[in-house]
């Protein structure tokens, strides 16, 4: 009777899955595959002409100026946005869940504010902030008698990067800060009692309570922001820069689009996004295997 309980659940179970893995492997690892394919052929995307080249787009990918100037911006965002944003997050988490602060509802709903905005909107706001001749930012700078300060944001090469990172920080901040509010809402309150009897401060209870037992929700957001602002970068630099200027604010996926639907140069287009796949992938293994710790349970 149990066996055929037992075959008749696993039957069930079996079922369930199937819908799932089709869709799975229809709209995922078909189209991965096809990626891989396309990047070996010199393809304009919409003719019928294809060449096999081999990995020739992939000789000619990592000599190029372009590419590598947009892999060092993605990798300029990744730590600089991933790590400002973080710490915020997790330290504003961390005040508006212990202290008793005046206006903490309000205070949460700031932060939250960006995220409920769409990426494009976002953009646009800081476009128009950073406006040289009609921005508040440079607005402000005279009226304070700081003109000197005054720059083309978005047209200046060394601080582009920066004004789309601080976007993006802006953007980010409030949802991971909710996130990790509510993992530490779930700390039981003996813990910092009797940390409180042994004499410890606030800085070495949030270092040996707070961190230690949020750490898996930590390690799992750490992974996924990262892998966002790969995607989201995209969105930032297509609508304040489209990659501008002069290539500075090019990231991964603008320089994929670019090359694969401007250019007509679809097969190296599809060798960037290749590029993209295995540096997604082999970064998120690399952040998973350093952050792995023993789960502590309370």
């Amino acid at each position: 009777m149990r066996r055929k309980n037992s075959t008749g659940k696993n039957m069930f179970v079996g079922l369930s899955v199937i819908p799932a893995l089709i869709l799975f492997i229809v709209f995922m690892v078909i189209p991965t595959i096809n990626v891989f394919w396309m990047s070996m052929f010199k393809w304009g995307g919409l003719s019928n002409n294809k060449k096999f080249v081999g990995l020739d787009n992939f000789t000619i990918l990592f000599k190029d100026v372009n590419f590598l100037k947009s892999f060092q911006n993605t990798l300029f965002l990744i730590v600089i946005v991933t790590v400002i944003t973080l710490v915020l997050a997790i330290a504003s988490a961390a005040v508006l869940t212990r202290e008793d602060t005046k206006f903490k509802n309000f205070f949460r709903i700031v932060f939250y504010f960006p995220n409920i905005l769409s990426v494009v909107v976002i953009s646009a706001i800081f476009s128009a902030i950073l406006d040289p001749k009609q921005g508040i930012l440079n607005a402000s700078l005279r009226a304070l008698s700081l003109e000197s300060l005054t720059k083309m944001w978005l047209g200046d090469q060394k601080v582009v990067i920066w004004c789309i990172a601080f976007a993006m920080i802006w953007q980010a901040v409030g949802y991971y800060m909710v996130m990790y509010m509510a993992s530490m809402s779930s700390v039981p309150t003996s813990l910092y009692e009797s940390a409180d009897l042994e004499g410890a401060s606030r800085m070495q209870q949030f270092f040996q309570i707070t961190l230690p037992l949020i750490w898996n929700t930590i390690r799992t957001t750490l992974t996924f922001f990262i892998i966002s602002t790969i995607n989201l970068s995209f969105l930032f630099v297509k609508v304040m820069t489209t990659g501008g200027p002069d290539g500075a604010s090019e990231v991964f996926l603008s320089y994929m689009y670019k090359q694969a639907y401007s250019n007509s140069s679809y097969g190296y287009g599809m060798a960037i996004g290749v590029i993209i796949f295995i540096f997604s992938f082999g970064l998120s293994l690399i952040i998973s295997k350093a952050t792995k710790r023993d789960v502590i349970e309370f």
